[in-house]
């Protein structure tokens, strides 16, 4: 018999999940959850949407409401996605970024990738800056690249990916930052290199909680997050970024989102790309 997810238990998981990281699941999102909380009562053994959802409430398990958030997540991206960032990143804001830290006698630069999912916007950003400063090794560059879901994290910290994943990655970025997962260079997989891998610090973060670090960062990158908060919770959001964006720091978000009738202390630069 296959089992219906009630519209009152899909509002209580709905709470649960608003509650827990600020993703608002509307109503066209209950067939989708329903999907993917199958997994979950398999994995528990549990009989129903109610044996699961009092288990969540009730059981203080940590490590289930964990993989509860990671199976309600979505985690759509690609190398170089919306690469007008990137150009703009490469042509014009690191230049200036590196003829204002040489004024202030500091080699420090810091990027947060908030939302990274399977590491391919962190690893793009690394790229295109490593391929821009020549002398890489005399910088304290580092990216600190987040997301809620420790599945796709995993994935991410590994650097491995599918040929057909970076089939559009520039020609030159291809043959020097990835290398083969054989030595023949025969096979499908290709790893980052280590040098990239190494520039960027992967970790569990729930952005509606405390954020276990100090900032600030020179880029901050959250593209394709909002989407699933409501207003309040992207004011809020977007608020907290700016307090850890350096003065004359830059946040980047999608170009399916906008800041507009948000109260943000944050000045519009171009589509999707704003400036403290």
């Amino acid at each position: 018999m296959e089992l219906s997810l009630s519209e009152g238990l899909f509002r209580k998981f709905s709470h649960l999940v608003y509650e827990n990281c600020g993703i608002n699941l509307h109503d066209g999102k209950k067939a989708l959850l329903q999907a993917r909380l199958n997994k979950r009562l398999r994995a528990r053994g549990l009989p129903s949407y109610e044996a699961y959802y009092k288990y969540l409430t009730c059981s203080r398990d940590g490590e289930e409401l964990t993989h509860f958030l990671d199976c309600i997540s979505t985690n759509l991206t690609y190398f170089f996605r919306e690469v007008q960032h990137f150009d703009l990143l490469e042509q014009v804001l690191l230049p200036k970024l590196l003829e204002v830290k040489q004024k202030q006698r500091t080699n420090r630069i810091r990027v947060w990738s908030a939302g990274c999912s399977t590491g391919e916007e962190p690893y793009s950003v690394a790229m295109s800056i490593a391929s821009h400063i020549p002398d890489l090794d005399r910088w304290d560059f580092r990216i600190l690249a987040t997301d809620i879901s420790t599945r796709v994290l995993a994935i991410a910290s590994r650097g491995m990916y599918h040929r057909s994943k970076i089939a559009k990655v520039p020609a030159l970025f291809r043959q020097r930052y990835f290398q083969s997962s054989r030595s023949d260079g025969e096979g499908n997989d290709f790893q980052i290199v280590p040098a990239i891998r190494n520039l960027i610090a992967f970790r569990r973060l729930n952005l509606k909680e405390p954020y276990p670090f100090k900032g600030p960062f020179d880029f901050i990158f959250c593209r394709n997050v909002m989407i699933y908060f409501d207003k309040k919770t992207q004011e809020s959001l977007i608020q907290r970024m700016a307090e850890y964006l350096s003065p004359g720091g830059y946040l980047f978000v999608g170009h399916s989102e906008s800041l507009t009738g948000l109260n943000h202390p944050l000045t519009y630069v171009k589509p999707a790309v704003y400036r403290k």
